[in-house]
């Protein structure tokens, strides 16, 4: 417990301040992968710059620690295979 009301609501503010940060991150990153999933349903030339692009998002909030380290393995590993079998498919 905080030794004083001061330093408890400044601590409130911060931790208000990095959950904001924090879920914009994680939403830039649900965006992109919706994103590219689209695109590659579609199978747009596109996809390919989209898969880039969220794996970039992925990795920069694994290196914030806001998402971990192997929860951004596994789903960069399923959206490679994911672009892959579309891939394929064409």
């Amino acid at each position: 417990m905080a030794k004083k009301k001061s330093s408890a609501e400044k601590r409130h503010r911060q931790s208000e301040e990095r959950r904001m940060r924090n879920k914009a991150v994680k939403s830039a990153v649900k965006t992109s992968v919706k994103k590219f999933v689209v695109l590659a349903q579609k199978k747009d030339p596109n996809s390919e710059t989209a898969l880039r692009e969220m794996i970039k998002k992925i990795d920069t909030a694994a290196r914030k620690g806001i998402i971990r380290k192997n929860a951004a393995a596994r789903k960069k590993s399923r959206m490679q295979k994911y672009f892959n079998s579309m891939k394929a498919a064409q």
